[in-house]
């Protein structure tokens, strides 16, 4: 790793409170920029200039040197940045905005970001999940289970925050940055960023807030934002206040919290949208709701009926073999619903391709959705995926032909008709 880098994550944890004034330097060297090229995801959507990732580094050392040599001139104007949509995970027909950067100013949001989180790291609290080292779903959705069995979890607060990305508050989120950066010329960046236009339909507008999705910057954004709006005030002002045991778990803007005491449960349930509002977000009521979750008394004892949806899977309670309580976590039904559409719409572009090129696709589809679903209780649901997958696969193969001749006989006995069986990837969450 970059040297400079780990020095300023040392400095963090050796000084939590201290104002780092001295980081655009790291934005000059063109070690640090290569090497955050190199995390760069290949795949992503060329910007407004058409230039793709794998482009851009075809002459990576000239784009770089370049891009270096601005950094010491301080003479960086942020392009706008692409407007495309891609559909809302459970809301048919409602899409969502994402804006592309250019690869340039891709790679230096994620310089910029791999800074911040560096320097924010040992600020964050426990409670935060999302687009952190270490930390991922699982590791919430464990905490979770872990938290319920162990008894004293009776209700649990949904929430929603209403288009989070797009109502960032611009003056806010500054006020927030400059409590730990002080560095004139990486403030200036961000401020830049979030001024930059959006590009659609060949207009530019400039939003007033929001922080565009798709950039890399945006998450470790939205972390701070949340980090001072919610993990800090539920931590310090809301818990020491409550009669009974809360936890609060947040992956990026998705958040819930779990209670003992139902008064306790109210009380957050009325003072949370005040608290937002400060801030300029909004929750969004169709998705925010206090349901009862959780075990009565005794580890046998009759379950807290209710169920809630969070991070893609659904949770309820029910019993073991032996009649013993547990947390059961199933695939969101919308979300396996938009898989299984991206598959059918995959197919239906690509009935040209060989059997053995839709088999190699499909099975690196079916492999991504069993590395994340792919905990205790899943198995069964991914099964029924898997044989939903199937199926239109054997309709796009018939499509191929009028006298395709290929009944289910026939297919099984093809040496490429094989798909993965889903499989239990995370046996402790």
């Amino acid at each position: 790793m970059y040297a400079g880098l780990v020095r300023v994550a040392e400095r963090a944890k050796g000084a939590v409170r201290e104002r780092f004034t001295a980081l655009a330097h790291h934005l000059a060297s063109v070690e640090f920029l290569k090497e955050t090229f190199g995390l760069m995801n290949r795949r992503g959507a060329a910007g407004i200039d058409g230039q793709t990732v794998e482009a851009f580094g075809r002459e990576l050392d000239a784009h770089v040197a370049d891009l270096a040599e601005r950094m010491k001139r301080r003479a960086y104007d942020a392009p706008p940045v692409r407007r495309v949509y891609i559909p809302k995970a459970g809301q048919p027909g409602k899409m969502r905005p994402l804006g592309i950067p250019v690869v340039a100013d891709r790679l230096l949001q994620a310089a910029v970001a791999r800074i911040l989180s560096a320097i924010y790291e040992p600020v964050f609290l426990g409670v935060s999940y999302g687009f952190r080292p270490g930390r991922g779903a699982h590791d919430a959705l464990r905490r979770i289970r872990t938290a319920v069995m162990g008894g004293r979890v009776r209700y649990v607060y949904e929430a929603d925050i209403r288009s989070f990305f797009d109502t960032v508050d611009h003056a806010w989120l500054m006020r927030m940055l400059e409590l730990k950066i002080g560095d004139p010329w990486i403030l200036r960046l961000v401020r830049k960023w979030l001024g930059a236009g959006v590009w659609e339909g060949g207009v530019v507008t400039r939003p007033g807030k929001g922080t565009p999705q798709g950039g890399p910057l945006s998450p470790v954004l939205a972390n701070v934002y949340l980090h001072y709006v919610l993990d800090l005030w539920f931590t310090k002002v809301v818990r020491p206040r409550l009669r009974g045991y809360a936890e609060l778990l947040r992956y990026a803007d998705d958040f819930v919290v779990l209670f003992e005491d139902g008064a306790d449960a109210e009380r957050f349930a009325a003072a949370l949208p005040k608290r937002m509002a400060r801030f300029g977000l909004e929750l969004a009521p169709e998705k925010t709701r206090l349901i009862p979750f959780g075990v009565a008394w005794g580890r046998q004892g009759p379950a807290v009926t209710g169920s809630f949806e969070f991070l893609g899977f659904r949770h309820l309670m029910g019993r073991r073999r032996r009649g013993w309580m547990t947390v059961v976590r199933i695939p969101s039904r919308s979300r396996v619903q938009r898989f299984l559409a991206g598959v059918k719409e995959w197919l239906w572009q690509n009935l040209h391709r060989s059997p053995q090129e839709q088999q190699e696709a499909l099975a690196a589809k079916l492999r991504g959705l069993y590395q994340y679903y792919g905990i205790t209780g899943c198995t069964r649901h991914l099964n029924w995926a898997r044989y939903q997958v199937v199926w239109y696969w054997v309709r796009a193969l018939r499509r191929r032909g009028q006298r395709h001749h290929l009944t289910w006989e026939t297919l099984q006995r093809k040496p490429w008709f094989r798909l993965p069986t889903p499989k239990v990837v995370h046996p402790g969450v």
